[in-house]
This record gives C-alpha cells, structure tokens and sequence, in this order.
C-alpha cells in the first residue's frame, strides 16, 4: 500500500489494469493442461463474474458517484443517471459497430457490421470490447482517488481492482478453450485469451487521466463504467451462463460472486 501511494494515480491504475490481465492470462493459461472444460464449472465461472460486477458497479462506482453528486447543483440522481445510460449506450454502439461473436455461438450469430474476419477474430473481439469497462472502472477509482473526493479511497481502488481481476479468469478460458479446439496450436490460443484483455490497462490510464484532467465529470464518469459493465452483464454473461443448462449453479455463483465483491469494497472502501 506505501508503495503505490507514493506513485502517480496513472502509474497506480496502469498497474491496476496491468494486474487484471495477468489474471485473464492466468485463465487462458488453462489452455496448455487441456483443451475441454466442464460446462458446470464454466456456467458457475460465469455466474460468479457477473455477480463480481453487478456488486462493484453499485458499490465501488454508482454509489460514490451520487455521493460526490450531493456536493454539486444538480439533482443528487441526474450524474449517476446520466453516466449510467450513457455507458450502456456506448456499449450498445461498440456491439453494433465492431464484429465480434460470442462464446458458443454459430459464425452465422456474429454480431457488429459484417465481415470476412476469421472466427477466432470474432471470439477475441468480443471479449475485448466487453473489458474495456472494467479497464475504465479500475482508472476512474483510482482517479477518483487522486482528486481527494472524501468517497474515494486507495483501499476502495484496490477492492475493484483484485474484484475485477478474479472475475477475469474465466474470461481467459472462454477465449484459449474454444480456440484450441478448433485447431489453433496451445500458444497461439493462449497468446489471443491473453492478449483479449490488454485494453484494460490502456481503458484504466485513459479514465485515471481523464478524471483528473476534467474533475467535474467524475461522477458521470463513474456511473459511465457502471453502465457499461451493467449491459455487459445484462445482454452478455448472464444469458451465456444460463444457456448450457446449468442455471441453478450459475445463479448461486453469481450469489456468492456479488458477496465476494461486497466484502471486499466494504472492508477495504
């Protein structure tokens, strides 16, 4: 902890972000013990990573945005608002305009403006795009801290950043697993799970940076991560979980997911 204070809150969300993808690397990784994964265990993965961001999108970001809100003159709920639709559009827009697939889907499901992109493409995409708000969310904590908002805290910024990065494993494996069985070799399979989560450190410098740079737009900015990683959750991990049948475990690891996220940001934030 006295080691990161003593840095700039964009070195500290740098190494947040770059921290968050060791544990998607860490996930892909799987990839060379074996090319299968239960399905059981992968729904509950699933589950357990949405109930990890639905909890930090209310505790460590939606939360401290209307707190910070209560000091301006607006409307204590217009930023949390604002911010919050306005991640979700933006998320909206990168599904429509960036082609990408999802998980287990068909090519034929493909999603974004059409394309000749290989399938393997499609499936890094789609995580990728979907890690860019918790890279935001990570950068704007930490940013938040460095403009000394009484609701913010380094504790709370690292809370997010170790919730974050667990939920991340998974989303390492539903990369490297499908790839390799498709035919790709184990290093380039690992190579493309890992490298589906190099956008956080970037996202987490661009929201430290920005936050400090625009102070005021920092509860819109927090509720903004908030909203997107809630559509992610909403339209993407939660039906994928539910999909393979195994909805009552998917369920309680996203019940024991959002706890987990919860302890952590009320014990340390």
């Amino acid at each position: 902890m006295d080691f990161l204070q003593d840095l700039s809150p964009v070195v500290q969300a740098l190494l947040a972000g770059l921290f968050t993808w060791s544990f998607t690397a860490l996930g892909a990784a799987s990839v060379f013990l074996t090319k299968e994964i239960n399905r059981k265990f992968l729904d509950t993965m699933l589950g357990f990573a949405a109930g990890v961001m639905i909890a930090a999108s209310y505790w460590s970001l939606l939360s401290p945005a209307i707190e910070m809100s209560s000091m301006r003159q607006v409307p204590v709920w217009l930023p949390a608002a604002v911010g919050f639709l306005l991640g979700g559009l933006f998320l909206k827009g990168m599904d429509e305009l960036f082609p990408h697939i999802q998980y287990g889907r068909p090519s034929k499901d493909a999603e974004g403006i059409k394309t000749s992109w290989q399938r393997s493409t499609l499936l890094v995409l789609a995580v990728t795009l979907h890690n860019i708000p918790e890279g935001l969310a990570i950068g704007v904590a930490f940013g938040a801290v460095a403009v000394g908002h009484a609701s913010a805290n380094l504790a709370g910024a690292l809370a997010l950043t170790i919730g974050i990065g667990i939920q991340n494993f998974p989303e390492g494996l539903v990369i490297s697993l499908p790839l390799r069985r498709e035919g790709m070799t184990c290093l380039k399979s690992f190579f493309y799970g890992q490298a589906s989560a190099i956008v956080e450190p970037i996202a987490a410098v661009v929201g430290a940076g920005s936050v400090i740079l625009v102070e005021s737009i920092l509860p819109y900015a927090l509720s903004f991560a908030a909203g997107a990683m809630i559509f992610v959750v909403i339209e993407e991990i939660i039906p994928e979980s539910q999909r393979g049948g195994n909805a009552s475990l998917a369920t309680m690891g996203a019940m024991i997911g959002f706890v987990v996220m919860m302890i952590l940001d009320v014990s340390f934030g």
